[in-house]
Order: structure tokens, then C-alpha cells, then sequence
């Protein structure tokens, strides 16, 4: 990967999707340390009383991280909402240097288990929340001075085991992927970075409750993926383009050997991710 010339994000502006808690609020607060202004774009206004974390309460912690924050309540299944957002985001700061599409809807049940209604959001928000966030975006990607746009979505893989147990979800979060594809491929002569980032192992976030029988005492903090994103979104956004990283062979490549930090529990052996061909399966998918 080829570094740009200046390895911060000071003075970027970071429009990302579900950025009120876990992966999302994690870059958010990597790139507020470097001081970047971050457009804290997700649908909890208020409270949930589940999930911690309201557009408010993420930007007043990249505020106090040494960021400048918009909240900006937006459904990215809305696009009048998403453009809205981004009109208000450019207001603000100027102009979008990145767009990070974190935002994503999970529900891993077989075929006869899922909901249409179910099928809906998952499609809505992956596969047509990445694209229309990534569309809005654009037109004021194509002015900056080292576009990107990254997917929190996994490599593409047509392995049966990944779409067997919940294949209405593969579908929707391999659009996010194919959306890495296209238009990375699309916008590559124009500057723009399209990359996919996706973790090693589970993340201790509010989807790992989600998955039967995996504890977040087996994964790693939120953390491991903002310090891989940040290597990218620093990264010379015309050679570092269609990629599909993973945060820990990104980390290694860049000489970081303590990963202990990001354990929840240290010592405590580490499951995999979904969607990693060359990892040995979780129960349910040998």
C-alpha cells in the first residue's frame, strides 16, 4: 500500500454511515484524533433501550477526542434524507474528503425463517444504503484532494457455506462488496478509492448478539478496525484502489505486532469472521 504524503486526517471530512456506535463511532474517534471533521450520520436520536449511543452522544466523544462533529440523523434508506445530510455536511465543513459505508442491517436466518420484511431492510440498508450514500457523495469526492470511500463489508467469496444458513444476508452484504467492485473499477481513472475492510475475527459490537453461542469475550475490540481503516483512508487514494483488506493482515503489513491490546479478553481464543474462506469454520459451517 502506498502511503499518501501526509498520513493523517487532519482537516478531512469523514461522512459515515452508522457512526453512533461500535465500528462506525470507532473510526469516527480514530480520524477526531488526528483532527478531522466527522458527519455523524445514523437513525438513533434518542435512547435505544438496548443499544447504547445516539448521534449526540458519538459526536460529543469525537469532540472531545479533538474532532469537529456534525449529528446528522439520517436513514439511509431515505435517499432525500441521505442528500439532505450530506447537503448540511458540506455546508458545514466545506466539502467530503471520505465516505465510509458502515451502516448494515443482520439477521441470519435460513430462507424459510426470514421475513420478506426482514429481507427488505437487509437489502435497503447494505446494498442500497452503500450505493446511495456513495452516490451522494460523490459529486464532492470528485473535488477533493484524496477521495475514499470504504465498505465494512467482506471479500467476495461464492464458497456454499456462506450463503447456506442465511442467504438473504450474504446477498445484502455481498452488494456492499460488489459496490467495492463497480466502482472502484468506475471512478479509478477519476481519483477516487472505492475499498472493502473487514475483520480477522468477531467484533465485540451490538451485532455479535446476533450470532448463537459466540461471546464477545472471544473477539476483539472495535478499535483493531479503525486503526486498519485509518491506514487506508491515509493511503494514496490512486494506487490503494478495489481492494478487499482484512484489518489484521493490514495491521501486520504495517509492522504492528501487539494485538493483545485489541483482545477483550486477553488470552482467550479468537473466533473468526464470516466470510474468510482461508479460516477454519465456525460450528454450522464446515
Amino acid at each position: 500500500m502506498n502511503s499518501s504524503k501526509n498520513p493523517s486526517l487532519r482537516g478531512k471530512t469523514l461522512f459515515i454511515s452508522g457512526a453512533s456506535r461500535g465500528i462506525g463511532l470507532a473510526i469516527a474517534l480514530r480520524a477526531a484524533r488526528d483532527g478531522a471533521n466527522v458527519a455523524v450520520a445514523a437513525k438513533t436520536a434518542d435512547p435505544h433501550p438496548r443499544l447504547p449511543g445516539t448521534v449526540h452522544s458519538a459526536a460529543e466523544e469525537i469532540e472531545k477526542a479533538g474532532g469537529r462533529a456534525l449529528p446528522l440523523v439520517v436513514d439511509i434508506r431515505d435517499e432525500a434524507q441521505i442528500a439532505d445530510g450530506v447537503s448540511k455536511t458540506v455546508e458545514t465543513f466545506g466539502g467530503i474528503d471520505i465516505c465510509v459505508n458502515n451502516a448494515s442491517a443482520i439477521s441470519l436466518t435460513g430462507t424459510l425463517e426470514t421475513p420478506m420484511k426482514r429481507f427488505d431492510l437487509m437489502h435497503q440498508v447494505n446494498t442500497r444504503g452503500t450505493f446511495a450514500v456513495s452516490q451522494a457523495c460523490l459529486p464532492h469526492l470528485l473535488k477533493a484532494e484524496n477521495p475514499h470511500i470504504l465498505m465494512l463489508s467482506p471479500p467476495l467469496s461464492l464458497a456454499p457455506r456462506w450463503f447456506r444458513n442465511h442467504v438473504a444476508y450474504t446477498i445484502a452484504k455481498y452488494g456492499m462488496s460488489l459496490c467495492v467492485l463497480g466502482m472502484a473499477a468506475e471512478f479509478a481513472d477519476r481519483g477516487v478509492a472505492v475499498n472493502a475492510l473487514w475483520p480477522r475475527t468477531i467484533i465485540a459490537t451490538a451485532a455479535l448478539s446476533m450470532i448463537p453461542g459466540v461471546k464477545a469475550e472471544n473477539g476483539r475490540s472495535p478499535e483493531i478496525v479503525a486503526d486498519a481503516a485509518h491506514r487506508i483512508l491515509t493511503s494514496d487514494a490512486r494506487t490503494t484502489t478495489g481492494n478487499f483488506f482484512i484489518d489484521e493482515d493490514l495491521l501486520r503489513e504495517a509492522r504492528v505486532t501487539d494485538f493483545d491490546r485489541y483482545a477483550l479478553t486477553p488470552g482467550a481464543p479468537l473466533l473468526p469472521d464470516f466470510f474468510l474462506d482461508d479460516e477454519p469454520a465456525l460450528p454450522g459451517y464446515e
